[in-house]
Parts: structure tokens; sequence; C-alpha cells
């Protein structure tokens, strides 16, 4: 479901974007371009821009830095696990990004660990023979900061993949004698047994989609589960903490219900923030914000009424912005960036332009938003 709605929105609002541009509020300007599927952003600890690629094609994904006043992009590391997802080819790569300190954390989606099944679109099995043995897992980056101020980058081969799935820590150099290392964090099974009557092999996949950090735990975000996992730092070892039921369906059509599926999360406090898309057909303003509670697994409605939520910020006048994909899906309608004082005040809309927008950055003390776009491949810049 997760996939195929995906996939579903990204052509109808290319289809459609055109019409609603003129009437669009843009306060928007163009960072970088010429990503490939830019999916998430963050600061570094030396205030550059980290962007989390999926790739365009096998292995592909990457972590580019990027100015943020020049907009200048680098590679940090390539050849990073990615392919190409059922049921329409999407690229599913690096997906989520978080740094302590001189470590950054990646989560790696779901790839092509699962191919079509009998009914295209619907149903799913294992693919025997996946481009990568590191999807559905989340690894980490070391690397110092004058790495980061100067490198050219370094590059992961098929070989290194294994090697970090066989659990060793890998040391990489570049010509320049810049070095980091890497390793393997969380191996996630790829998928769990779904049978249903139209294909007794049904699975579903495991597609992490963002991750957070809390002193030694990790938490995950898994857009195909429809949950939010936990992760020891030490051991590896990973529960699933909460899941997020099925909601209303007020389209009109379609079944009763859809999937609530999470794309980000944030510690906000001492409660994890998840921003909530839904299925298909896209209900209109049944999309949420939840809060979780990471020691007891609770999650409760935090902000309501939205569409197609895709990430989440609490910003330094304890406010929160909130992006959403499109503000209706089905119409082909671009994203939007809007502002709340608090979650139940009225939104007031920073900017309604944005095409395919998956995930945004915010400064400490500073009013600029950095916004990525998956299909266009860019990030644009919101001065507010």
């Amino acid at each position: 479901m997760t996939r195929r709605s995906f996939a579903f929105l990204i052509a109808v609002t290319v289809f459609l974007l055109a019409s609603f541009a003129a009437n669009a509020q843009c306060p928007a300007s163009i960072l970088a371009t010429d990503l490939k599927a830019p999916t998430k952003i963050i600061f570094s600890t030396t205030s550059n821009l980290l962007v989390a690629e999926q790739g365009n094609g096998p292995n592909t994904g990457r972590i580019s830095i990027i100015d943020k006043i020049s907009g200048a992009r680098r590679t940090l590391i390539d050849g990073l696990p990615s392919g190409f997802a059922a049921p329409n080819n999407d690229p599913s790569g690096p997906s989520g990004l978080v740094m302590r300190g001189r470590t950054l954390y990646v989560s790696i989606a779901a790839g092509d660990s699962v191919i079509n099944g009998n009914v295209p679109g619907v149903t799913f099995v294992p693919n025997p023979s996946p481009v990568s043995p590191l999807f559905s897992s989340v690894l980490a980056i070391h690397f110092s900061a004058s790495v980061e101020m100067q490198t050219a980058g370094f590059a992961l081969s098929f070989a290194d993949q294994a090697t970090l799935k066989s659990g060793i820590k890998l040391n990489l150099a570049n010509g320049s004698g810049d070095q980091v290392s890497v390793e393997l964090v969380a191996d996630f099974a790829d998928y769990s047994p779904e049978p249903n009557p139209l294909d007794p092999n049904n699975v579903r996949p495991s597609n992490p989609f963002g991750v957070e950090i809390a002193g030694d735990r990790l938490y995950v975000a898994d857009a195909a589960a429809n949950a939010v996992r936990e992760v020891d730092l030490a051991s590896g070892a990973f529960h699933t903490i909460t899941t997020f039921g099925p909601l209303p369906n007020n389209r009109g059509f379609g079944p009763p219900v859809v999937e609530a599926v999470p794309d980000s999360l944030h510690l906000v406090g001492n409660q994890l923030l998840v921003t909530l898309l839904t299925g298909f057909p896209f209900p209109i303003g049944n999309a949420e914000v939840r809060s979780v509670d990471p020691t007891t697994g609770t999650n409760t409605p935090f902000v309501g009424g939205l569409t197609s939520a895709i990430d989440v910020l609490a910003t330094n006048d304890g406010g929160l912005l909130i992006l959403e994909f499109s503000t209706d899906m089905l119409a082909g309608v671009p994203g939007r960036l809007s502002f709340r004082a608090s979650p139940l005040a009225t939104p007031e809309v920073i900017a309604n332009c944005l095409i395919t927008p998956t995930s945004m950055a915010q400064e400490a003390k500073a009013s600029d938003v950095f916004v990525t776009e998956i299909f266009s491949g860019r990030v644009m810049k919101i001065t507010q």
C-alpha cells in the first residue's frame, strides 16, 4: 500500500502541478539542484546541510554535504544501498538521518527486497536476488569535522556492503588521505509473512523511513510496518514500541479505512513526534502528527486535520512547523509548509508551492527552513 500510494501520488502531482503554480504562495528559492531523489535533510554538528538521497539506480544511494549559503554540493559517501522498489520501480535507499557528535546514523529503506506477487501492486513476494544485502537497516558513519569540511567523498563497493553485513566495521580512505568508518547498527528483517487469499506467499516489507536518537537508543519509523522500533545502540537488538492503526477514509469511495504510514520522527522534550501519511485514496484532513512516549510506547494524537503529513519540527519560539507532501494528492496539489503556535492553533501557511517535499531542517536560532523535494531533486530555501 505504501509504495503503490507514493508512486501514484508522485505521478499525479507531476501531471497537474502546473495548474496550481499561478496561485501558489511561494517565498522559496532554489538552494541546490540535481540531487538523486533527496528524501531527508538535517544540519550537521558543524552547520552544513546533510542530505540523504535514495539514488537513481542499483546501489547509487548517497549522502551529500551542502553549503547552506552557496548551495555547493560535495559527496560524503556514495554507493549506499539502493534499489528500484516494487510495484513501480521507485528509488529506495538512504531514507533517514540523525547526527550526534561525529556519528551520522542513516536508515536504509526497503530497496528491491520484495517484488510484485500474484497481483502486481497489491501482493508482494521476496526477491530472490536483491541488489544489496543491507536493505532495511541502519548504518553508522563516523567522520571528523575536518573530513566534513574538505572531503571529496568516499564510496562503498558491493564487497564493502557484504563486509558490513557480516558485522565487521569498515574503514574507508580516499585519494586525498581522508578517512571514515562505517558499521551496521541494526539489521531488520527485510519482510514478514502476510499471506492472504490473493497470494499465500504475500509478505509485508520492512521500510525504515526515519531515524531519531535519544540516549543509548535509536528510534526508527517503519513506513511499511506502520510502526516505530527501538534499537539498542550497544547490542543492535530491537523491538517494536508502537504501531499505528488505520485512519478513516472520508473520500466517499475506496475502503472505509486506510493505512497510517509513519514517515518521520523527531524527539521533542521527552516525546517522539511522528508524522503520518495516509494510504489511497488519500483522505483530506485525516493525516496526523502523533506523540509517542518512547518509554511506554503509548501513541496519542498531537496535531490533526492534516493531509499527507511528512515532517514536523519544533521551532525556536515553541511552535511547530508542519510539512505536507500535498494538500490533495488525487488533484496533484503541491505540498505545503505551515506554522502553528501550538498543536491546537490555527495554521499559518508559509509556502504552498513545494513540489513533492519530503523533509525539512531549521538551524537553532535561525529563521530559514530548508526543504528537500524528492521528484525535482532540489533543496529549497524558505525565508520566513
